[in-house]
């Protein structure tokens, strides 16, 4: 049997947090490192999702790399086309192409404590591929499915989820449920409007509407950024701190949440006319404690001819379309489901087995959690970006990111320097830091009664990081050794692992 040599990082996913891992690794000395993307594009969740309208709601300025600065967004918001050739053109600037490997599928992990080595196995491929740190770029927006409704599985029309968009399909003339009234949902229905017969939105729940202003960049702009990159950082930090303020209104219940509202409820006094209908579009809940939606475009076009609101629950699914507990049965030539993500809170997306073979997807079982986001006790050399409690209320989730990717990195580089077998933390450090999280999330908006994809069925919150960004950021500085048990031994630092312990 020929020997593998062994990689000294493994990466798992090729969207924003892949490339970004990626692009500082190489800026660090790191160069024998893989990229394994399941897709044969990069791109990630920004690939994926190409419904009409798709798009950010965070500021273009602000939903990219500080170290990868783009001066030619076309808008203060950017769509999802754009964002995804920011994403392909890092991939070129950094020179990344050579280091992905498409059509990889992981479909697990595992420890040798020994050989100090993790074991990477695909779906359909041979050899394995062993490597000296792992992270799991994955994200928490990769995997997406059909709602679990009762009589899904017997309706005959056409159905369609807002990230396998079917650009094949016709929607001219069609009678068109949508399910859901979430981020995409918001994105979604506007566009449809304008060329379906009809449009029926199904609402669960209203969820707080803030205006969103998408301003074009003018040339000049571009050019003063392109010549004096300054501008461009300042222009970004701007944004941030204008976040960053907005996280006292939005984390935790203040009178600042009672702004936020009193801006929500303006805008939706300003274009909804209807008494009844803004009836149906006021939350019941505080402004925060589910996800804000930043449109401009989505109260107008309920109010169209051929858009209604149904707000009655879904009983089921029946052959010809949507029956609710009225007992009307709506019917449809297509049902779009703009019902979001699977969203790890609980286990895994692929088994990863750790020391002494321990499996994570069991304990995480009631819920995940980890180290300051990143790393998980028993899975010595494991990394995870956007890992449990990471998730921000308020502003990019690429400032978190990229506080991860650095200290990750730092992670990698220490392990390397010092030939290390592992690099774990320490059980004790873990178990305090999360019990804190946990404490803080108790009087957040988050964890205020409302149901929402931030929390376990139980109510556990293993999504949200409890706090400002900067203090997120501030956290991850620096790589502090004492948080982590260390073990180096010489002659056995990337050997590769036994056939017996690399079998999953």
């Amino acid at each position: 049997m020929s020997k593998v040599a062994p990689l000294d990082v493994a990466i798992i996913g090729g969207g924003f947090a892949g490339i970004g891992t990626a692009i500082r690794l190489k800026q660090k000395g790191i160069t024998d490192f893989a990229i394994f993307e399941r897709d044969t594009r990069v791109g990630g969740t920004w690939r994926d999702n190409t419904y009409p309208g798709a798009a950010c709601d965070i500021p273009s300025r602000l939903y990219s790399y500080s170290f990868a600065p783009n001066p030619d967004w076309s808008h203060t918001y950017s769509g999802s086309a754009e964002i995804l050739g920011y994403v392909e053109s890092m991939v070129e600037e950094f020179g990344l192409r050579n280091h992905f490997r498409f059509a990889h599928t992981v479909t697990n992990l595992q420890f040798d404590e020994e050989a100090g080595l993790w074991t990477v196995t695909f779906e359909g491929r041979k050899p394995k591929v062993f490597a000296r740190s792992v992270v799991v770029a994955s994200g928490p927006l990769a995997n997406a499915s059909l709602p679990n409704i009762k009589g899904i599985d017997t309706y005959e029309g056409h159905k369609v989820h807002s990230a396998k968009w079917d650009h094949d399909y016709d929607f001219t003339g069609k009678k068109v449920a949508v399910v859901g009234t979430g981020a995409s949902a918001v994105q979604i229905v506007p566009e449809l409007v304008k060329q379906a017969e009809s449009v029926k939105v199904f609402q669960r729940t209203a969820g707080w509407v803030l205006p969103r202003v998408n301003r074009r960049t003018n040339s000049v702009s571009k050019m003063l950024y392109r010549q004096f990159p300054v501008t461009e950082s300042l222009a970004r930090q701007a944004w941030f701190w204008g976040h960053e303020s907005v996280a006292l209104g939005v984390v935790w219940n203040t009178p600042l949440t009672r702004v936020v509202e009193t801006v929500g409820k303006a805008h939706l006094r300003a274009q909804v006319k209807d008494p009844w209908l803004r009836r149906q579009l006021t939350p019941d809940f505080r402004a925060g404690c589910k996800r804000l939606l930043m449109t401009s475009d989505y109260y107008p076009a309920l109010q169209k001819d051929n858009c209604k609101l149904i707000t009655w629950p879904i009983a089921t699914l029946s052959p010809k379309g949507i029956r609710t507990v009225e007992g009307i049965e709506h019917q449809f030539d297509c049902i779009v489901f703009a019902t979001g993500f699977d969203v790890s809170k609980t286990g895994t997306p692929i088994p990863i087995v750790g020391r002494h073979g321990r499996v994570l997807s069991d304990e995480w079982s009631k819920g995940a959690y980890a180290y300051k986001s990143v790393a998980v006790s028993g899975y010595p050399n494991l990394y995870l970006t956007f890992g449990p409690n990471s998730g921000p209320g308020h502003s990019s989730a690429l400032v978190y990111m990229e506080a991860q990717i650095d200290y990750i990195t730092d992670a990698v580089r220490t392990v390397l320097d010092k030939n290390l077998t592992m690099l774990d933390v320490r059980r004790d450090v873990q178990d305090r830091y999360n019990a804190d999280i946990q404490r803080r999330l108790e009087s957040t908006t988050w964890n205020s009664g409302c149901q929402s994809w931030y929390l376990t069925e139980d109510g556990f919150n293993a999504t949200m990081f409890p706090g400002f960004a900067t203090q997120y950021a501030n956290q991850l500085r620096k790589l502090d050794l004492s948080d982590f048990v260390l073990a180096k031994d010489s002659t056995k630092a990337g050997r590769r692992p036994s056939d017996r312990a690399a079998v999953s």
